[in-house]
């Protein structure tokens, strides 16, 4: 990518050597000096996007696609069967034929006037239906949790590599420079789904565990010194970076040291811009009550996601949220209505709310968890009821959809078989959703590139194809 930091002097005069004309390489050096002086440097995509920022709403644990948006009759019919008497389209793994056939949850009915089929347990969700773009064929490679989240944030699950939103800072930069360009909210214990890896420091997630529901309690870690004045912290700053920036002038390069002078200089700036953000007392009552913040069933997803929009209407450029307890192996019957009503209006609310402010438009909102869930029934107990039975994970095929940002609402994509196993139409690999992402965002992802350990390295690896079918 032309506009990105980093890259060596003698790929720049290669690329002259190809065709670049003198102003468009001046022109090329000047925005990597910028971004070499300031990592998180507003930068221009590299054609016109559709969208400006991101939200991914992130549900941890896999939520099952058979109860909530992939309705198949023939596991309703087969409800209890075991799958090796029930004579299936297709092959299944081994040993899993004396497994039990496990019908959906709840009712499911189109919605909105696309006529979306989606279940009975996301009635918020049913209200934007048609301003939602559901991927029914969502491919992930691994069925361990911890791996399959890895690659979703992040494209690998073998090896440490920077996130997507560390990405999309590297790519963009950010709209706010008293922000980070990064943020992720109730972020999980795995600090590689919002880190940095080889990429500059500045562009990983800054974390907000929770927000809280008061102005006494920091959202932010370490960010306010009370024992100082700004006046005495603003002379401190001054005196640690003139000797940080010394001893940087001695070793030349050192991504790590460049990273802590921008993250002072921004920490500093933030206590200022970040309590205003955080404080969701500032929003109408109606705007809480859309969110279900005062439910307590919605109150935790429900600040999340108001301050997502907060955080995106300031300038932040990727905004990450994670909702987890969508891992149902026992007693799915009981225990997904709930995870379901914890997040279905806070979702639904932050579509309404960009909607209702102009930045759907150009804000991409993506939902997904990092897997899907079986079309057969798992005994945890081995002795229970199918009425107590839970589902397995299922990274062959799941269910994501997105909103907003040059996406096409209303429209669904991909198919499965018909007990939904397997995918057999509009197939989107995550590498494929992360090509889209970065084009929606004005970014060729094959060009979004970082040079470490003698390669260049990529969001999507050596794959990924932009899926055109679902662009506005």
């Amino acid at each position: 990518m032309n506009t990105l930091p980093r890259t060596s002097r003698r790929r720049f005069l290669r690329h002259a050597a190809c065709g670049f004309g003198g102003l468009a390489l001046n022109a090329m050096l000047a925005d990597v000096a910028r971004a070499a002086a300031n990592p998180l440097a507003l930068r221009e995509p590299q054609f016109q996007p559709k969208a400006k920022r991101v939200i991914f709403l992130f549900m941890a644990g896999g939520p099952s696609q058979h109860d909530l948006f992939d309705y198949k009759p023939r596991l309703a019919k087969d409800h209890g069967l075991r799958l090796g008497l029930s004579k299936n389209p297709m092959p299944f793994p081994v040993g899993t034929d004396k497994f039990l056939t496990l019908g959906p949850m709840a009712k499911f009915a189109p919605r909105g006037q696309s006529g979306m089929v989606i279940s009975d347990l996301l009635p918020h969700l049913h209200t934007v239906a048609d301003d939602i773009c559901l991927l029914r064929g969502m491919k992930a490679d691994n069925a361990a949790h911890d791996l399959a989240s890895l690659q979703f944030h992040t494209g690998s699950f073998s090896d440490v590599r920077p996130s997507m939103g560390a990405w999309v800072s590297y790519g963009l930069g950010t709209e706010n420079r008293d922000l980070p360009s990064f943020i992720s909210i109730q972020a999980g214990a795995d600090v590689r789904t919002y880190g940095s890896a080889f990429l500059p420091a500045a562009h990983q997630g800054t974390v907000i565990a929770s927000v809280p529901k008061d102005n006494k309690t920091p959202a932010i870690r370490f960010l306010n010194d009370p024992h100082a004045t700004p006046e005495l912290q603003r002379r401190q700053m001054d005196l640690v970076q003139s000797m940080n920036k010394r001893l940087l002038g001695r070793v030349e390069h050192d991504a790590q040291m460049e990273g802590m002078i921008q993250s002072f200089e921004l920490a500093f700036r933030m206590q200022a811009e970040t309590p205003k953000l955080v404080d969701l007392s500032q929003e109408s009552k109606a705007t809480q009550d859309l969110y279900g913040i005062g439910n307590p069933a919605t109150e935790k997803n429900g600040r999340a996601c108001l301050l997502a929009r907060r955080l995106s209407e300031a300038g932040v450029r990727f905004v990450q949220v994670t909702m987890d307890g969508w891992d149902h192996h026992g007693d799915i019957r009981g225990n997904l209505p709930k995870s379901a009503a914890g997040s279905d209006q806070p979702c639904a609310a932050l579509i309404k709310d960009l909607k209702s402010r102009g930045l759907l438009e150009d804000t991409l909102v993506i939902w997904s968890g990092e897997f899907g869930r079986t079309p057969w029934s798992q005994d945890l107990s081995g002795t229970a009821p199918i009425e107590k039975h839970g589902r397995e994970h299922q990274p062959d095929s799941f269910c994501t959809w997105m909103a907003g940002g040059g996406v096409k609402g209303g429209l669904t994509h991909g198919e499965t078989d018909e007990l939904g196993y397997q995918v057999i139409n509009g197939r989107v690999h995550v590498h494929d959703l992360h090509a889209t992402i970065l084009h929606l965002l004005g970014i060729n992802h094959e060009r979004l590139t970082y040079r470490y350990s003698g390669r260049d390295f990529r969001l999507t690896d050596v794959y990924g194809e932009v899926v055109k079918e679902i662009l506005a």
